[in-house]
């Protein structure tokens, strides 16, 4: 499977002149979206409804289990979802079991506003639409900072000497946050934390597992350090958590997605104070790097292949309206859009800092997945106090492993 996409993520800065969206023109059919759930993606599914009418029906289901949702709602004919609104790495899973069809045909009908770098293309036919880029990165309350004589931090040696220094003023005894819940959060943070290190997930091109080595290590004993800045509760730290921590006052510093920035920093919320006195960066780099130690994300949408040809154009068209400039212009900071059009926003620093600073893509190879879920599965013990991190990366390289023989990745 050969898979190419815009050069990583950098296309999310790029400003080019506006162009009118498709007049949705759809005479009848389904339209049933599926996808994560956060303000971008609602900003996409509500204009998507725009298309709506007495013979055109659209649905959404914004979840945080669409990852386990997709492929089984994908597999039964006819698909429960017309739309699977996907990432970098869950499009993997879609593609494996041909649950997805090509669009090329409804790009060259009704995608006249595409740009070439928002076509994600599978062995030379475009398989998904991204639409705008995500990565994870630094939030912090710049007054606080300041107030203690502490630069915005570069590195996670920095990050802690400054966690240090907060809680020996007597500041905050757990400075820090991230998104650490057990499952595929903290593996997203390992690797995320893994790639800063320049190091490799597998041996070349092979499926071979190569995370048992001082990268390995070093990235575990650097999460590890995070787990003593952070409050004991971590473990039920996601994005949608971290953020009304953070609005209390609770935490000065966090570890998060792109795509949550606009809230971080929306003078219109919940806590106004706050938001006025964030600032965003560039995720932190592991010790001894000064690579961003944060995976560069795509965010898009697919038309599922066990669904009629009525419902595809549909749902094409619809998403079409979902992703159009009228809808970026409307939310410019909800994102890091890759519509034709965007402009960066205050939102946007620190994913385009990351873009800057050489951050790494999240790596689409069909086994990535599996390792993925073996991480999840098996770094909480270790973080916990549990085992040894040697052990901790024994037990996810037997999981993966066992794993890839049974999908045949591995003899």
């Amino acid at each position: 499977m050969k898979l190419t996409t815009m050069t990583t993520a950098a296309a999310a800065v790029i400003v080019s002149a506006g162009a009118a969206s498709a007049d949705c023109g759809i005479e009848s059919g389904s339209v049933r979206i599926l996808s994560n759930d956060f303000a971008a993606l609602h900003d996409v599914a509500d204009y998507a409804s725009q298309c709506a009418s007495d013979t055109v029906e659209v649905t959404a289901n914004a979840t945080e289990e669409h990852k386990t949702i997709q492929v089984p709602a994908l597999t039964i004919d006819p698909a429960t979802y017309t739309v699977a609104v996907i990432a970098t790495n869950s499009v993997v899973p879609l593609l494996n079991d041909n649950l997805i069809r090509p669009l090329d045909d409804y790009i060259a009908e009704y995608g006249g506003q595409l740009q070439d770098s928002q076509l994600i293309r599978v062995d030379g036919e475009v398989m998904a639409i991204a639409f705008m880029a995500n990565a994870q990165h630094l939030v912090y309350r710049a007054d606080i900072l300041e107030e203690n004589g502490i630069e915005v931090p570069t590195t996670y040696p920095e990050l802690f000497a400054a966690a240090e220094t907060l809680r020996a003023n007597g500041v905050m005894e757990y400075p820090i946050a991230s998104n650490y819940m057990p499952g595929w959060n903290i593996a997203a943070e390992f690797v995320n934390t893994y790639l800063s290190t320049g190091a490799d997930f597998f041996e070349p091109g092979s499926a071979q597992l190569a995370i048992q080595n001082e990268q390995g290590m070093q990235t575990l004993e650097t999460m590890a350090q995070m787990v003593e800045y952070m409050d004991p509760e971590w473990v039920t730290y996601d994005s949608n958590s971290v953020l009304p921590i953070y609005e209390a006052g609770d935490v000065a510093m966090v570890i998060t997605w792109g795509s949550r920035a606009g809230a971080y920093i929306d003078q219109n919320g919940p806590a106004p104070d706050v938001a006025a006195a964030t600032g965003v960066a560039a995720a932190p780099a592991i010790g001894g790097s000064d690579v961003p130690g944060a995976a560069l994300w795509w965010d898009g949408f697919t038309i599922a292949a066990n669904i009629s040809d009525e419902d595809a154009v549909a749902s094409f068209r619809a998403m079409m309206n979902g992703v159009s400039p009228e809808m970026m212009a409307e939310h410019p900071t909800d994102a890091v859009w890759l519509i034709e059009g965007y402009e960066p926003t205050p939102a946007a620093e620190g994913v385009i800092a990351n873009l800057q600073g050489g951050a790494r893509p999240y790596p689409m190879v069909p086994y990535m997945g599996l390792l993925h879920t073996a991480l999840g599965d098996n770094l909480s013990e270790f973080l916990q106090g549990n085992e040894s991190a040697e052990q901790a990366l024994a037990d996810v390289a037997a999981a993966y492993e066992t794993a890839a023989r049974e999908a045949g990745f591995l003899n």
